[in-house]
């Protein structure tokens, strides 16, 4: 799927620019950090998508409801 390869050349791209960015630092929790900033959009989009069903988006998304509820609360969306 063509929009696949566009997402996945849209982070690639991210963090090609965040380790040129980082200027010789040395990162870390890298993978925390990338997962809490695709995450919550992803599920603020698929909220927006589902009028806020949290059911139908917790389908969408592939997560049990409470998974769902549980990274709402964690991100401040409820």
């Amino acid at each position: 799927m063509q929009s696949n390869d566009h997402i996945a050349q849209t982070i690639r791209h991210a963090m090609e620019q965040y380790f040129r960015d980082l200027d010789g630092e040395t990162p870390s929790a890298i993978y925390d950090m990338v997962l809490a900033c695709v995450e919550k959009p992803l599920i603020e989009v698929v909220l927006s998508q589902t009028q806020g069903n949290q059911t139908r988006a917790a389908e969408l998304l592939g997560l049990n409801r409470n998974t769902l509820r549980k990274k709402m609360k964690s991100y401040d969306l409820i």
